[in-house]
């Protein structure tokens, strides 16, 4: 787990159905298992290969058309679908492998991780808010599974999205591709990738909107995805709201008077931080409601499923906040944020501290 926080922090049209990952291999213990969602929702999922045929692949141009996977978590009539796996099981053992805790987190064991979606489930009747979902460089998609879920459960339409060659275990048509890009944070900086991420959900936004009826739309993103919500802000005007959970700004961002929540761990995103000082840059520049909020105790990867599965697998990591708290943190925030802005409803754990939440700290005034 160490190699795999080390790693993605130092790196800062075809419309077709893909089979999603179905029930988990016979052979795996059940013993990993996502909180379940708090709305009253079913949740259902489907997978969708996404091919961008008016542009190469930016990191692997011989590769073709840029190319996309998206799981959308959605409402869903009850007992419709089949329960889905946490992640395909080649994506599963790509990751740990990566991870380096193969040992004590086989594949077979993290594919079949507890999960509360259905794949293939029928989708609710009505028009849904849309949440695009761009998850951190060098891990998929799946990672922000709890979050998609419950998100799903209390009525949002949600497209998490894989990025081609910017994760270690990504699986597309064909296969797991090579994270190509993972060491060019290093030699090009944060922008070009964030930018292009932000084509990326711009894509996707397209693609979704023809299939699926949305009503408003907003970007949320971890790490390098947290950055990818506000370059999509700037290439899509559709997008009304955006949230970066813990990741770097690009120093001139701009959203306009648009919403925007930045949530990250007090030890990176606090005020005056040195490790990430980007969001002090950026802060400024947010012309329209903002809130600047840290979690104490938080890690890079408590606003991801990644240390609850860690810590139910049983390996030892010195987690400060305990990862349950951080799931529910992350899910009370950021959906606070997307019904206030996407639906306009009240959500005052936006507007100060409250007792539930002492972990929450406002780091800067707002307006």
């Amino acid at each position: 787990m160490r190699s795999l926080i080390v790693a993605a922090m130092t790196a800062a049209l075809v419309f077709t159905p893909l089979a999603a990952a179905g029930a988990a291999p016979a052979e795996s213990t059940v013993d990993l298992a996502l909180p379940k969602p708090t709305g009253p929702a079913a949740v259902g999922r489907t997978t969708l290969a996404l091919v961008d045929r008016s542009r190469p692949d930016p990191w692997v141009p011989d590769a073709g058309p840029r190319r996309l996977m998206v799981t959308m978590f959605y409402p869903a009539v009850p007992h419709t679908g089949t329960r889905a796996s946490y992640m395909d099981i080649d994506e599963a053992n790509a990751l740990v492998d990566f991870g380096g805790f193969g040992d004590q987190l086989p594949g077979n064991r993290l594919a079949a991780a507890r999960t509360w979606s259905r794949t293939d489930a029928r989708p609710l009747k009505g028009r849904h808010p849309l949440v695009l979902l761009s998850p951190g460089f060098t891990v998929p998609r799946h990672t922000l599974t709890g979050l998609a879920e419950d998100l799903a459960s209390h009525g949002y339409l949600v497209a998490a999205v894989d990025h081609a060659y910017e994760s270690v275990a990504a699986k597309f048509p064909g296969g797991v591709l090579p994270c190509a890009a993972c060491d060019l944070p290093d030699q090009i900086g944060i922008a070009p990738i964030a930018i292009n991420r932000g084509k990326d959900l711009k894509f996707v936004l397209d693609q979704v909107t023809r299939t699926w009826p949305v009503s408003r739309v907003a970007a949320v993103g971890h790490s390098m995805g947290g950055d990818a919500a506000a370059t999509t802000m700037r290439a899509d005007h559709r997008v009304r709201a955006g949230v970066n959970l813990d990741g770097p700004m690009l120093p001139a961002e701009s959203v306009g008077n648009r919403p925007f929540l930045l949530l990250g761990s007090t030890g990176d995103h606090a005020t005056g931080g040195t490790f990430d000082p980007s969001w002090d840059e950026v802060w400024p520049h947010l012309a329209g409601w903002k809130r600047w909020l840290t979690v104490d105790g938080a890690d890079h990867y408590s606003f991801t499923d990644l240390d609850l599965l860690v810590q139910q697998a049983g390996i030892e990591e010195p987690f400060e906040l305990d990862p349950a708290r951080g799931v529910q943190l992350t899910r009370t925030y950021v959906r606070a944020f997307l019904d206030r802005h996407l639906r306009g409803l009240p959500r005052p754990v936006l507007d100060g501290p409250v007792a539930a939440y002492p972990e929450i700290t406002f780091q800067q005034e707002t307006h």
